[in-house]
C-alpha cells in the first residue's frame, strides 16, 4: 500500500489485506484500459451494501415509523448527494484515478464521479473485510446525516407530485431536453412542466437525478420544502 493510500485507509478506518481492491475502486473508467478494470462494477455492489446497512440503521433508529416514512429517509441517505458529501468528507477526490482530460474538466469535484467512487470504496471494504468492515465505515459517516433531520424528507419528485395532487392539478410532466458528455460521464438536462407554472429544468449524471433536480427547483419556486 502506497503512503498516499495509507492516508485514505486511515480515513476509512480499515487496512486492506488486498490493496488492489482499493486501487480498482479508485479507478474511473476514463483512466482504465478496459471498462471492466474500472470501478463501475464495484459501484453496483457498493450500492447494494450501502442500501442494506442504511436500511438496518433506519430500522434501529426509528422503531416507531411506518414503512413510507422510512422510505423517504432511505432515499435521502442513499442518493448521489449523500455519497458525494461523504466522499468530500474523506477527501476522496484527490485519490481517484482519472484521465488527464477528465481531471482538467474538474472530474474530481463532480458529484457523480465522487458518488460512484464512494460506492466502489464501500464495495472494496466489503470484498476485503466483509460486511463488518463496510458497515463500520457506513455507520461512521452516515450516522450524522441520519440524525440531522428529525423529520423524514420526501424526494423532490414525490413531493412535487403530492403538491400537484393536493392543488387539484394534473401530475407533473418530465421531458429530456438534452444528453451531453462522454458515455462514462453523461449529463442529462430534464424539463418539468406543471399546469399553471412556467417549466423549469434540472441537470444530473442520470435521467432520474436530473428529474429530481428539476422537481426541486420547481418546489423552491412554489415555496415548498421537501
Amino acid at each position: 500500500m502506497s503512503e498516499a493510500l495509507a492516508g485514505l485507509e486511515a480515513r476509512l478506518g480499515y487496512n486492506f489485506q488486498q490493496p488492489e481492491r482499493l486501487t480498482q475502486a479508485l479507478t474511473h473508467s476514463s483512466a482504465a484500459e478496459r471498462r471492466v478494470e474500472s470501478n463501475e462494477r464495484m459501484e453496483f455492489l457498493g450500492d447494494r451494501v450501502l442500501g442494506l446497512v442504511v436500511a438496518e440503521m433506519l430500522l434501529e433508529t426509528f422503531a416507531n415509523e411506518e414503512e413510507g416514512d422510512l422510505g423517504y429517509r432511505f432515499t435521502a441517505l442513499a442518493r448521489r448527494e449523500a455519497l458525494a458529501r461523504v466522499a468530500r468528507d474523506i477527501d476522496l477526490g484527490g485519490y481517484i484515478r482519472l484521465s488527464e482530460g477528465e481531471r482538467d474538466t474538474g472530474g474530481a469535484e463532480k458529484d457523480g464521479v465522487l458518488a460512484n467512487a464512494c460506492e466502489a470504496v464501500i464495495a472494496a471494504l466489503y470484498q476485503d473485510g466483509g460486511l463488518d468492515a463496510a458497515a463500520a465505515f457506513i455507520r461512521a459517516y452516515w450516522r450524522p446525516m441520519l440524525e440531522e433531520d428529525p423529520n423524514p424528507r420526501k424526494d423532490p419528485k414525490t413531493a412535487l407530485q403530492e403538491w400537484a395532487q393536493a392543488a387539484g392539478r394534473p401530475l407533473p410532466q418530465y421531458r429530456v431536453i438534452s444528453r451531453e458528455g462522454p458515455d462514462h460521464a453523461p449529463e442529462f438536462t430534464v424539463e418539468v412542466s406543471l399546469a399553471g407554472e412556467d417549466a423549469v429544468t434540472g441537470t444530473g449524471a442520470a435521467k432520474r437525478a436530473a428529474e429530481q433536480a428539476a422537481a426541486e427547483t420547481l418546489l423552491a419556486r412554489l415555496g415548498e420544502d421537501t
